[in-house]
């Protein structure tokens, strides 16, 4: 261990930061990866639609930013 002020600091903050950025990479990659899922669900889900002759899916009504 050494005994510097400065590098006992970085040796007790660099853990905590160390898994902090592990866990918003997980995160981030989950929430990438659910964008894309639902992105690829509508567009298939459109496909389908197209080809039974139904009409579009109506759009999600935007979220009321006064509420």
């Amino acid at each position: 261990m050494p005994q510097d002020f400065w590098s006992n600091a970085i040796y007790s903050v660099a853990p905590t930061i160390l898994v902090g950025l592990v866990f918003w990479f997980i995160i981030r990659a989950i929430l990438r990866a659910d964008g894309t899922e639902r992105k690829a669900r509508a567009r298939i889900e459109a496909e389908e639609r197209a080809k039974l002759g139904m009409p579009a899916a109506p759009a999600p009504a935007p979220a009321d930013p006064k509420a």
